[in-house]
């Protein structure tokens, strides 16, 4: 099967491309990037894709979602979360471990392989738990699960507390090369708290959650990746603290990588006024100081990727008081047009806004996809950056309706997202 992707503005940053372009696509692969018209003749039999006024890019990738299947379906299965993704624009998505049962041995991980084949919609690469039911104690069995089709690690939902139990994780993965992703808080810190604390907490009367919950965990882990060779890999940043230890880690040759998400880099703990649960997450959002910093570290390279975090909830896990809300909100489906806004906001070039979410995620987590050379798997995604759409999450995709963003206006959505070359959503169908 032939496809030619026609009159695009192809923009890949791992190939160092930002032009007008035609993309062909052949039997589920990049054949060629060439100049617009210069392949009339492959292109008699091919199916045409018309993407003038269009920006043609790899095919996005989320390197930390919560698809919640085996076990909680009833908020998110590996169908509807894969679908949510292919309607944002992403080809491949990272799912973190605290599923039921915990993904932490084999069967686990090819029950969640098996399932995201049978949906269809969207790459699922398994990050499976650094411990044995999250519990911070026992390693789990690297080697069977990279076999299984394991490609990270992480603790995600649940920090390791113990240092010497992080320390023994870390020197165990470099046997096997694996990426180490760490939920960075310290819990004696973080105990009881519900969102950010600082005056808004106060004003509310809610418990509050210190940045030093975050900064600390940062530092020590951090401090650990250097002592044991390894390299780390920091989740969900959202403090300026946190951007500064991670920018001084690097500057000293430690192998750290970072990611932040786009409510990190878009509200302020005052989202959270009105008891608003929609706006409740772990880590919380936090001041206007720490939003400018995320930014500055997505500026200059601290943060290397921009991830979604998404987590749904169901309405009776976010429909209660502000205390009792659980932690998440659902991001999928509105992290391209938030991103795009730094874009128009001199934050990001364009070029930095799509590696941060295709080659950078690719890279860190050692996966196929985030550039359209030649002979890769044509995962596409191609967005149209003026158009205007209002968020109602009662269409979304995904079984989640906790985001803070619902009614808002957004500029810029993926029109069309192709997996092997194979349209997976296509808004002008």
């Amino acid at each position: 099967m032939k496809i030619i992707i026609r009159n695009g503005r192809v923009l890949d940053p791992a190939l160092n491309i930002d032009a007008q372009k035609d993309l062909l696509i052949e039997d589920g692969l990049i054949k060629d990037l060439v100049s617009p018209g210069s392949a009339d003749g492959w292109a008699a039999d091919a199916e045409a894709v018309d993407a003038g006024g269009l920006l043609v890019t790899p095919g996005l990738i989320d390197m930390h979602v919560h698809l919640r299947e085996p076990g909680q379906e009833y908020k998110e299965s590996i169908a509807t979360g894969t679908a949510a993704a292919a309607a944002g624009g992403f080809t491949a998505v990272a799912c973190m471990p605290n599923t039921v049962p915990v993904n932490d041995n084999r069967s686990v991980t090819e029950f969640i392989l098996q399932q995201a084949r049978a949906a269809g919609s969207a790459r699922v690469w398994p990050v499976v738990a650094m411990t044995k039911g999250l519990k911070g104690e026992e390693l789990c069995e690297y080697g069977d699960l990279i076999e299984a089709g394991a490609v990270a690690v992480s603790d995600d939902g649940k920090p390791v507390a113990n240092a010497g139990v992080m320390r023994r994780v870390l020197e165990y993965l470099r046997i096997f090369d694996l990426p180490a992703i760490s939920h960075s808080e310290e819990p004696s810190l973080s105990e009881g708290g519900a969102m950010n604390e600082g005056l808004t907490a106060t004003w509310m009367g809610v418990a509050g959650i210190p940045a030093a919950a975050e900064e600390t965990a940062i530092f020590r882990d951090i401090r650990l990746a250097e002592m044991t060779g390894h390299p780390l890999h920091i989740a969900h940043v959202s403090t300026a603290g946190s951007v500064d230890i991670i920018r001084r880690a690097k500057a000293a040759g430690i192998r750290v990588t970072a990611e932040t998400a786009p409510h990190y880099f878009t509200l302020t703990d005052k989202a959270c006024l009105g008891y608003r649960t929609e706006a409740k997450m772990n880590p919380p959002l936090r001041t206007p100081k720490d939003v400018e910093a995320v930014r500055a570290g997505l500026a200059d390279g601290t943060l290397d990727a921009v991830a979604t975090d998404h987590a749904p909830h169901a309405s009776v896990e976010k429909d209660v008081e502000f205390d009792h809300a659980a932690f998440g909100i659902v991001g999928l489906e509105t992290s391209l047009p938030l991103t795009l806004e730094l874009v128009r906001s001199g934050v990001l070039s364009l070029a930095g806004a799509v590696a941060a979410m295709t080659v950078n995620p690719a890279r860190i987590l050692k996966i196929p996809g985030g550039s359209l050379a030649k002979g890769s798997p044509a995962d596409v995604t191609i967005i149209d950056m003026e158009r205007e759409w209002v968020v109602d999450s009662s269409l979304f995709k995904t079984k989640g309706r906790n985001t803070p963003f619902n009614g808002l206006t957004m500029k810029g959505q993926a029109v069309m997202t192709l997996v092997q070359g194979i349209k997976v959503h296509d808004l002008r169908a």
